[in-house]
């Protein structure tokens, strides 16, 4: 076992203290004033409030552990300890912020209150799993079910949350369930963007017969690096090389205007990328003698 990947660090508990404090916060101060639902075993918490008066902060924790328990030997040592922590932040703060009260003045306007709640719960939760962690539910039977039964994760995760937002229409009209689904599309888009990082780049490949004096112009004149692959080409079977190369989104335009000059029928796929890292990829150009001595 590999013991770096197995060590407990500090700043990703940190990280999911914040998280599950923005998604808390959320689900007591947006989602319960403004009727909006959730997915998961935090929209099975709402529901039993709605209809039991039961307080989430502790139908959070008792729902989750035995979840926990039947999926422990699956997760391994640190990921049990990561979701314990989730769950138990996410329960804490549940209780804090009912002590602690902010609601926003939203004015009872509920499509307003659907997009702060995705935003601010797509950035906790996002928070959360960037850093490797989890706050249980959906993501520990979805675990479970592709280990034994071969069901794909992400089937079985939309599959649950689904039909906890069904089943949260015993409490909600049709009008907030709709308002709800406004929520959990910038819940999606906002926890995508968090988990894959907020910086896209641009990643091209250049099929080129002047792929050398292509690599060369982009080093030279744009200060990117590039990596030289050996192709060959499907049709007519001739050896090529195709360059590679990784830049910020406001440089395309300057990309597809230097290879045109070098060379005109030169193909090019262009693709955006989550998220770059590295020397040589930032804000800052990199040196050019020293990328020539990496990429060379």
């Amino acid at each position: 076992m590999n013991k770096t990947a197995e060590r407990i660090r500090f700043r990703d508990l940190l990280a999911f203290l914040i998280g599950s404090a923005l998604y808390a916060w959320s689900l007591i101060n947006v989602n319960i004033p403004n009727n909006l639902a959730e997915g998961g075993i935090s929209g099975i918490t709402l529901i039993l409030r709605a209809l039991f008066g039961l307080n989430p902060a502790y139908t959070t924790l008792i729902l989750n552990i035995p979840l926990l328990i039947v999926g422990y030997r699956l997760l391994g040592r640190r990921s049990i300890i990561y979701t314990l922590f989730g769950i138990v932040s996410l329960s804490a703060w549940l209780w804090i912020w009912q002590i602690v009260p902010m609601n926003p003045p939203l004015h009872h306007d509920a499509l307003i209150a659907a997009i702060i709640a995705g935003i601010l719960g797509g950035l906790g939760l996002g928070l959360i799993m960037r850093f490797g962690g989890t706050t249980g539910g959906t993501d520990v039977v979805a675990l479970v079910l592709e280990r034994k039964l071969n069901i794909p994760m992400g089937r079985t995760m939309f599959v649950l949350d689904a039909s906890v937002l069904l089943l949260s229409l015993v409490y909600l009209d049709i009008v907030h369930m709709m308002y709800t689904l406004i929520m959990s599309f910038v819940f999606a888009q906002i926890l995508n963007f968090t988990q894959k990082g907020g910086y896209s780049a641009r990643a091209f490949l250049i099929f080129s017969s002047k792929s050398v004096e292509i690599s060369d112009a982009i080093m030279e004149k744009m200060e990117r690096g590039t990596s030289l692959f050996d192709a060959k080409g499907g049709y007519t079977k001739n050896q090529q090389q195709v360059v590679y190369t990784v830049v910020d989104p406001s440089e395309v335009a300057s990309v597809y205007e230097l290879i045109k000059k070098i060379d005109p029928q030169a193909f090019i796929t262009e693709s955006d990328t989550s998220e770059t890292l590295g020397e040589g990829f930032s804000f800052a150009k990199p040196d050019k003698s020293l990328w020539k001595k990496i990429m060379g």
